[in-house]
C-alpha cells in the first residue's frame, strides 16, 4: 500500500473509522520510527458518545499500531471492530490497562 502523504501534519485531525463503519474519533498524534523513516502508530482521540470512548473508560485516546490500519486517505480505516481492537493492541497497552 503506497502512502502519498507529504507532510506529517497531513495525518492530524483525519477521521478514524473501523472497516465495519464504526466511528472512532480523530487522529491526534503520530508516532514515527526515525531510524526507518516510517509511521509506527497513530493516536486516536475517542469521540464523545462512541463505542471507543465507552471501551476506553477514563482514557481519552488510544495508540493504534500502523499495522492495524487498513487504509489512510481522506479518512483512516482500522482493520478491526472496536470491540476486537482491545484484543490486538500491543502488550504494553495491555500491561498499562492491568496496572489501573
Amino acid at each position: 500500500m503506497a502512502v502519498t502523504i507529504k507532510r506529517i501534519t497531513d495525518f492530524f485531525e483525519r477521521e478514524v473509522f473501523t472497516t465495519k463503519g464504526q466511528y472512532c474519533g480523530r487522529v491526534k498524534d503520530v508516532e514515527i520510527d526515525l531510524t526507518k523513516g516510517r509511521v509506527r502508530a497513530i493516536v486516536v482521540e475517542a469521540a464523545k458518545g462512541t463505542l471507543l470512548e465507552a471501551m476506553l473508560g477514563g482514557k481519552k485516546s488510544i495508540v493504534v499500531p500502523y499495522s492495524l490500519l487498513s487504509s489512510f486517505g481522506d479518512i483512516v480505516l482500522i482493520k478491526f471492530e472496536i470491540s476486537e481492537l482491545k484484543k490486538v493492541l500491543p502488550e504494553e497497552e495491555k500491561k498499562e490497562e492491568k496496572a489501573k
